[in-house]
């Protein structure tokens, strides 16, 4: 039987709860797939409906093979596997700090793994063939340092980690990097720094599948760690002191738990450019559709990143043809409204 809650509703039991996940995921996969069938047709050439099903399965035209097969399906991969990664990532350091206005962006995460990017590029030339395997370490080691500094300054020996200071130290710090960085963008040849002011503005510049293959792994390594660590994720909602005497390594587990969104953001912003407020805005609506326990919570924040951010992008194809708007400033459009009613809606 139900429980009614102190605010006068009833809370959905665990098999309820389930059901509505499943139903959930259910509508989020079926859009997720209307979605890419109508971004392989956003472009200078469209392609019909049907030509694009047939290519799909293998039986296409030479000439529209090409278009999809080479150029549109790989981007729109990236754009989904990016948007899962980042969405997931802001729900697992919303678990973690007890705080809904974290978010790899604004945490200064998106901006670590930036510079790690940039100084990449200053210190080698830009070469295609290097690039999809390199960058993405080199993202995690720019984000991994950005967030022990965060770290550092936001955790008290004996309080624990402080929600408020981890906004505030990830507000600076990311300031501080993306001057560091825009320093160091300056310097570049014109051709480099073109790909970096684009890379910052949040254009999905990975277009073809060594890229994918370079996001893939991480995915697939890190999004069912998360899954398998929802249940630590849900203890620590309730607070050290009751977490530690449910038995459960506080500090441990924060750490893995923020090393892997970190690793997760990193390696997605790498490939995608630098994405902000997806990974605020995506847990946040998948916590209205399914709840707060992260078992639901974690997998409809991926699909519905995924979604957002293959929405954004088809949007940012299609508004200024044959000019393109980076995919970033069309998710900054529909975000930073809703951060502003986030906090809005805090200070009642």
């Amino acid at each position: 039987m139900n429980k009614r809650s102190k605010y006068g509703y009833y809370q959905p039991n665990r098999i309820q709860r389930t059901q509505r996940t499943i139903l959930v995921i259910a509508v989020l996969v079926l859009l997720l797939l209307v979605g890419l069938l109508i971004s392989i047709n956003t472009g200078q050439t469209p392609i019909p409906l049907g030509d694009v099903i047939r290519t799909l399965f293998g039986i296409g035209e030479p000439k529209d093979e090409l278009i999809i097969m080479e150029f549109r399906l790989p981007r729109i991969l990236i754009t989904m596997l990016a948007g899962a990664g980042l969405s997931a990532a802001g729900a697992v350091l919303q678990g973690v700090t007890r705080n809904g206005l974290a978010d790899p962006g604004i945490l200064g995460i998106n901006a670590g793994a930036g510079l790690g990017v940039v100084l990449f590029i200053t210190l080698n030339s830009l070469r295609a063939d290097a690039s999809p395997l390199v960058m993405p370490l080199m993202a995690l080691i720019g984000a991994m340092g950005a967030a022990a500094v965060i770290y550092a300054f936001a955790y008290r020996r004996h309080k624990g980690l402080s929600a408020t200071r981890l906004l505030l130290a990830g507000i600076a710090v990311a300031a501080g990097l993306q001057s560091l960085t825009m320093i160091l963008s300056i310097r570049l040849d014109p051709q480099n720094y073109t790909f970096v002011a684009n890379w910052l503005a949040g254009s999905i510049w990975g277009t073809n599948w060594a890229f994918v293959l370079a996001l893939l792994p991480w995915i697939l390594v890190l999004l069912p760690f998360i899954l398998w660590k929802s249940k630590e994720l849900n203890v620590l909602q309730l607070g050290d002191q009751l977490a530690a005497g449910l038995g459960s390594s506080i500090h441990r587990q924060r750490l893995g738990l923020l090393a892997a969104a970190v690793a997760l953001s990193a390696a997605c912003v790498s490939i995608s450019g630098a994405i902000n407020f997806l990974g605020l805005v995506g847990p946040h609506l998948a916590r209205r559709l399914v709840g707060p326990r992260h078992e639901h919570l974690v997998p409809v924040s991926a699909l519905i990143g995924a979604l957002l951010l293959l929405v954004s992008d088809c949007i940012g194809r299609w508004v200024m043809q044959p000019s393109e708007i980076p995919t970033g400033i069309v998710v900054a459009v529909i975000g930073a409204p809703y951060f502003l009613f986030l906090l809005y809606k805090a200070r009642k």
